[in-house]
């Protein structure tokens, strides 16, 4: 299983959905954002493959990342990254919850989908390729296996293995000239089958043939051998799907045949006109009936050419698709990822060998280990931060008396344990534990190493949390330096560290900088990954942030609109980053003075966020604190202190008491109870939010520094000078050091 497998540094695959042409795709968490992923690596084909074909695939398979990391709309899978770990090429995408139309079909026994769902998904697809060929990427195998319906109802299409950019054709025909069929029988189009030139209409017949299958139950030629699937195609007019289906309304089976047309020029020219006729149009004739003639005889053009023989016709639709395929045991990666246990080792299905040796304490056995890690991972997804890294803390534990403890795996643990660690607010400890690991893959698997680089990026986040803003700056700018020179100016991860060396440069009051260089790695990711990837709009997000800070909030406005409105665009009005760019547009309203404004929008988010994520949601009771600030504004103190109160004791109970949310909420309280008038009650909260924040953060760290200085603010409204001015000046000497060790 892929259990406990850490891929660059970030990637930890949990276990495998199933197999494709190429590659493996596994279900796995990135562990930098806390979220599920779906990682595709390309297959190990093993020593007896011939090595142009292993050249050809590789090539396809970083085709296809490239191809669909520029891709940017809800109807097309995100990719979030890719690169290369131990010479095995990945993919990094979104994990979709539901089931492709292979599945579908499946699970209805291998009847047809009800007739509005044909409509919808077709519908979608064809919004969805009218995007991908207005970009100039022809997909070139689309077929009910790569078309997924999200248990929301969206629609999207996914693997993009073999697609072609319009302007790269030669590119692609070397690509193609090694024997290797392109496309899958029961959905290539006639034109793919003679070897001409393909187009957007090529994708248009693949996807009369998807909508054929899940309109009557089967494909268009459902014949057994492969040979006779491709003359079908290119020789023979389909049966009409309503012989099949008398139900069909008649508009969508002349579509369905319209898109079945054997020459290009028959069939609808562009998705766009196809997405009009599904709106409700009748056919207007507009496109003729597929025109075709009888099958070849036996001794004429029906003999089979080079480049089909040994190539068979593949399952259909029915009972295929990665969705269909169970988790494989044992499946590899490559060598180091999933090593194969040796035999007589007696280890666990991390597959290295070695035993706990004389004097070590006796490790779990494996299958307990793996499910104490599982476990830690469960406890991670609820949120219970502490629980995560102490179990982490104990499967390194395991491991290092098994392994060692300078082993990748064990490495891995204390990588895991640290993320938790930040998580849970013990960020001191955590930057140490960042710091030792970077220092062991240093010496393990050198300073360049992917691994290395990225416990030495989490290590600059840490000191960062710590307000360590200027060391932070220094780490990333190194970790930089290391990224361009190994992976190039353009690599994702490079692009992420400089984005993340622009947050820094904000922190420390460098506007200007920190505005121009989240400007630049806008610009980059909108080049390399498309202007509406999120990554991209994560860039725009932080150029708006140090505008905010830089006091121009209608440009920041702005731009926070525009993000809100391509989000929804591209993954939906209901996911969390759309929700995320809304809630910075009300903040930003807010600041501008606009407060009934923003009390509107943050009403509306709220409501929206308790539906999608739940009442108790922490970006749910985030909202609802920016609800309770503006009510303030307008001057509804009482109104803002019941709303505070709610939810610094929901933040209490969800967080924890230490969490920097719940300290948030408790300090406004006290801002309230104090424009309330109620200074004695405000100074009890103060205090409370100071010494808090003193524990877990240290008596430097700039939030503990605003929470003294509205202490002693405190003190002062209550006539007590001279303790006010005390810890004015101890809050003062801190600064100035501060200041001068960071000149």
């Amino acid at each position: 299983m892929g259990e406990n497998r850490l891929v660059q540094g970030r990637y930890r695959l949990l276990d495998l959905i199933g197999r494709g042409g190429m590659g493996e795709v596994w279900r796995a968490r990135d562990e930098s954002l806390g979220r599920l992923v779906a990682v595709k690596c390309l297959k190990p084909l093993g020593p007896y493959h011939d090595p142009s074909l292993v050249a050809v695939l590789r090539e396809r398979f970083r085709r296809e990342a490239r191809v669909a990391a520029g891709l940017s709309h809800r109807g097309v899978t995100v990719v979030h990254d890719f690169g290369e770990s131990d010479g095995v090429p990945f993919l990094v995408m979104e994990l979709l919850e539901g089931r492709d139309l292979s599945r579908l079909l499946q699970d209805n026994k291998g009847h047809p989908l009800p007739v509005e769902d044909v409509r919808d998904i077709a519908t979608q697809v064809a919004a969805a390729l009218a995007y991908t060929h207005q970009q100039g990427v022809i997909h070139r195998d689309l077929k009910p296996a790569n078309v997924v319906r999200l248990t929301d109802g969206t629609v999207k299409i996914c693997d993009f293995g073999i697609a072609r950019l319009g302007h790269d054709v030669g590119f692609t025909a070397r690509l193609t000239g090694t024997g290797v069929a392109l496309g899958t029988p029961h959905y290539m189009s006639p034109e793919q089958i003679g070897g001409d030139a393909v187009d957007q209409r090529s994708d248009l017949y693949s996807l009369g043939c998807v909508l054929y299958e899940i309109a009557t139950g089967a494909p268009p030629f459902d014949l057994e051998d492969a040979w006779a699937i491709l003359i079908g195609h290119r020789d023979t007019p389909p049966r009409p799907p309503r012989e099949h289906r008398p139900d069909l309304p008649g508009h969508l089976e002349r579509i369905i045949l319209d898109l079945l047309a054997k020459r290009p020029e028959e069939r609808p020219y562009a998705a766009g006109e196809l997405v009009r006729r599904l709106g409700g149009r009748r056919a207007t004739g507009a496109f003729p009936e597929a025109v075709g003639s009888a099958l070849p005889d036996a001794g004429g053009s029906s003999r089979s050419p080079a480049w089909t023989h040994g190539m068979t016709t593949g399952p259909k639709a029915l009972g295929t698709g990665l969705g269909a395929l169970p988790p494989v045991s044992g499946a590899m990666l490559s060598c180091r990822w999933a090593a194969a246990p040796q035999k007589g080792a007696g280890n666990s299905a991390t597959g290295h060998s070695g035993s706990a040796g004389a004097g070590r304490p006796v490790p779990a056995p494996p299958v307990e280990r793996s499910a104490r890690h599982r476990e830690a991972v469960r406890l991670a997804g609820l949120g219970r931060w502490a629980e995560a890294g102490e179990a982490h803390q104990a499967v390194a534990a395991e491991r290092a008396a098994l392994l060692g403890p300078d082993h990748p795996e064990t490495l891995a643990s204390h990588y895991e344990a640290a993320f938790a660690l930040v998580r849970a607010g013990r960020v001191t400890e955590a930057m140490a534990a960042y710091t030792d690991l970077a220092e062991a893959r240093t010496r393990v698997l050198g300073a360049d190493h992917p691994d290395t680089l990225a416990a030495r990026q989490e290590r600059a986040y840490a000191l960062g949390r710590l307000g360590r803003h200027f060391e932070a700056h220094q780490v990333y700018a190194e970790v930089l330096a290391a990224r361009v020179r190994t992976m190039g100016a353009d690599h994702p991860d490079t692009l992420r560290c400089r984005h993340n060396l622009a947050c820094t440069l904000g922190r420390l009051g460098r506007l200007d900088e920190a505005c121009r260089t989240a400007l630049e790695v806008a610009a980059a990711r909108a080049r390399v990954l498309g202007a509406e990837h999120p990554d991209t709009l994560v860039s725009r997000c932080e150029v708006a942030y140090a505008q905010g800070q830089s006091g121009r909030w209608e440009e920041a406005l702005c731009i926070y609109r525009e993000v809100a409105g391509a989000r929804a665009r591209v993954l939906g009005a209901d996911h969390p980053d759309t929700l995320a760019a809304r809630y910075e547009t009300a903040l930003s309203l807010g600041r501008l003075g606009r407060s009934a404004d923003a009390l509107c929008l943050y009403r509306e988010l709220i409501v929206d966020r308790t539906r999608v994520q739940g009442s108790t949601h922490p970006e749910t009771l985030r909202a609802r604190h920016g609800l309770g600030v503006n009510l303030g504004r307008l001057g509804r103190w009482e109104d803002a202190l019941t709303e505070a109160r709610d939810v610094c004791l929901l933040r209490e109970q969800v967080l924890g008491p230490t969490h920097p949310d719940t300290l948030v909420s408790r300090r406004e309280i006290a801002v309230v109870l104090g424009w309330l008038g109620r200074w004695a009650e405000a100074l009890t909260e103060y205090r409370r939010v100071a010494a808090t924040r003193e524990q877990i953060l240290g008596p430097d760290h700039p939030d503990t520094l605003a929470a003294r200085g509205d202490e002693a603010h405190c003190l002062g409204r209550l006539g007590r000078d001279t303790e006010a001015g005390e810890l004015y000046r101890r809050v003062a000497v801190i600064h100035r050091r501060h200041a001068s060790g960071g000149a």
